[in-house]
C-alpha cells in the first residue's frame, strides 16, 4: 500500500448503512410539520414523500451506472469531471467543500445539540446550543481521523438504532393509536397546488439527500463495481419505504392540524401513546443526527482527496495519515468550514435552504452525465445499466430543475448566496488552478 493510498475495507452492508444513515438524519423528524402546513391534505402529504422517493430512486438508478463504470474515490465528482472536464469536477468539489457537506454537518449538529440539551433538562434555546454543536463537530471529526473502520462502526450502530426507533413509531401507529385514527384534514386543498408542492419539496429533498454518499467511499470498498451501485439502490429504496410508512404513522397518531403546527412531530406522536414517548424520541433524534453528522464528516473528504490526487485542488489534501490511512488534512479543512457556517448562518432553517438548493442543483448536473457517457462510451464495461433509460434520468433531472427554479424565485437571498459561492469557485479555478499556481 502506497503512502497516499486508501485502505479497501468497507463491506456492502457498511455501504448500505452509510447510504441510509447519510439520508435519515434530521429531516424525517423536523420537516413533516412544515410539509403538512403547506399541502393541507393527508393524500398530498403522502404524495410529496412518494415524489421524493421517486427522485431518490431514479437518482440512485442513474448514479449506479456511473458508479459501476468509475469505481474511484470521489463519486459524483469523478462522474462530472469525466463528462464535462476539469472545471465541472472542480466546481462540484468546491460546492461540496463550501456549501453542501459543511452546511449539512452544521445543521445536523444543531439539531443534535438541541435534543441533547432537552434530555439534560435544558431548553432547546439554551445558550449552550451552539457551543455543544461545535463540540459535536470537533469530536466526530477527530474520531473519523482514526480510520474508516471506526466511521463504518458509527454508521452501523447509529443507523441501526434510528431505524429501530422509526419502526417503534410505526408499531405505535398499528397497535396503540386511538381507535379510528386521526388523519382528518384541517382545511381544503391549497389554492396554488404546484406552489404548495414546491414549498413542501424543500423539506422533502433535505430529508432525502445523502444516499449518494456511498459513492464517495469507492476507493475504500471491496468490489466497488458491484457494491457501490447495490448500496445506492438498496439505500434509496429503504429510505423511501421508511419515510412513507413513518408519515402514515404520524397521521395515524396525530390529527393533521396538530402535525402542521408542530416542529417536534416524532416526539408528539410517541407522546400521544405513552408518557415517556416524547423523551424517547428526543433521545432518538439526538442519536440519529449524531450518527449522520459522523457519516458526513467521514465521506465527503474523499472528494477533496480525489481532486487533490488529480491535480485540481490543493495537493496537501491528498495526503493520508501514514498509520490510519485517512485523508486527515481534507477532513480538518471540512470541519473548520462547518464551524464557520454554523457561526455565520446560525439557524437550522437557514442552513437547510442554503444547502438544499445547491446540493440538488449539483445532483441535477450529475444526472445529465449518463447521456454523455452513453453517447461517448457506449461500449465501456458496465456492471449495471440504468433501468428505464432514457426516461429514468429525464425524470430525475426534470424534478431537480423544477425545484431549483422554484427556489430561485421564492428565496433569492439564500439561492443567491449559493450562486455567489459557485461563481467564486469558478473564478478561483480559472485564475488559480487552471494556471497551476498552487
Amino acid at each position: 500500500m502506497s503512502k497516499n493510498e486508501l485502505r479497501k475495507s468497507l463491506s456492502l452492508y457498511g455501504l448500505v448503512m452509510i447510504a441510509v444513515g447519510s439520508t435519515i438524519g434530521s429531516g424525517i423528524f423536523r420537516t413533516p410539520g412544515a410539509i403538512a402546513a403547506a399541502v393541507h391534505l393527508p393524500e398530498l402529504v403522502v404524495l410529496v414523500w412518494v415524489m421524493g422517493g421517486v427522485v431518490a430512486l431514479s437518482g440512485a438508478l442513474v448514479f449506479a451506472e456511473m458508479g459501476s463504470m468509475f469505481p474511484n474515490a470521489g463519486g459524483l465528482y469523478v462522474y462530472l469531471r469525466k463528462a464535462y472536464g476539469d472545471a465541472a469536477g472542480f466546481l462540484y468539489g468546491w460546492f461540496t467543500l463550501f456549501i453542501s457537506t459543511p452546511g449539512a454537518i452544521a445543521a445536523l449538529a444543531m439539531v443534535c445539540s438541541e435534543h441533547l440539551l432537552v434530555l439534560c433538562g435544558y431548553g432547546s434555546a439554551s445558550i449552550w446550543e451552539v457551543p455543544l454543536a461545535l463540540g459535536i463537530i470537533v469530536f466526530l471529526t477527530v474520531v473519523n481521523l482514526f480510520g474508516v473502520n471506526i466511521g463504518e462502526w458509527i454508521a452501523n450502530l447509529f443507523t441501526g438504532a434510528k431505524l429501530i426507533g422509526l419502526l417503534l413509531i410505526m408499531a405505535a401507529a398499528v397497535w396503540w393509536a386511538p381507535s379510528g385514527g386521526p388523519m382528518q384534514a384541517p382545511a381544503a386543498a391549497p389554492d396554488n397546488l404546484w406552489g404548495a408542492l414546491a414549498i413542501a419539496f424543500v423539506g422533502v429533498l433535505w430529508s432525502y439527500g445523502g444516499w449518494h454518499h456511498a459513492s464517495f467511499m469507492a476507493g475504500e470498498t471491496a468490489n466497488p463495481q458491484k457494491n457501490i451501485p447495490r448500496a445506492m439502490m438498496i439505500g434509496a429504496g429503504i429510505v423511501t419505504l421508511v419515510y412513507v410508512l413513518v408519515n402514515l404513522a404520524y397521521m395515524r397518531l396525530l390529527p393533521l392540524e396538530q402535525i402542521a403546527n408542530s416542529k417536534t412531530v416524532a416526539a408528539d406522536a410517541m407522546g400521544s401513546v405513552t408518557s415517556w414517548g416524547a423523551r424517547l424520541m428526543a433521545f432518538l433524534i439526538a442519536l440519529s443526527t449524531f450518527g449522520t453528522t459522523g457519516i458526513y464528516c467521514m465521506t465527503a473528504p474523499r472528494i477533496y482527496y480525489a481532486m487533490a490526487n488529480d491535480g485540481i485542488f490543493f495537493r496537501q489534501l491528498a495526503e493520508t495519515h501514514p498509520r490510519w490511512k485517512t485523508p486527515v488534512r481534507a477532513m480538518l479543512v471540512q470541519s473548520a468550514w462547518s464551524v464557520f457556517l454554523l457561526l455565520f448562518w446560525g439557524t437550522f432553517e437557514n442552513l437547510m435552504t442554503y444547502v438544499t438548493f445547491m446540493d440538488w442543483a449539483a445532483m441535477m448536473m450529475v444526472g445529465t452525465t449518463i447521456y454523455v457517457f452513453r453517447k461517448r462510451m457506449p461500449d465501456a464495461p458496465r456492471a449495471y445499466r440504468t433501468w428505464g433509460y432514457p426516461l429514468t434520468p429525464a425524470v430525475f433531472v426534470a424534478i431537480c430543475l423544477w425545484f431549483v427554479l422554484f427556489t430561485v424565485w421564492e428565496d433569492p437571498v439564500r439561492a443567491g448566496a449559493g450562486m455567489a459561492v459557485g461563481l467564486a469557485g469558478y473564478l478561483f479555478y480559472v485564475f488559480v488552478f487552471r494556471k497551476k499556481a498552487i
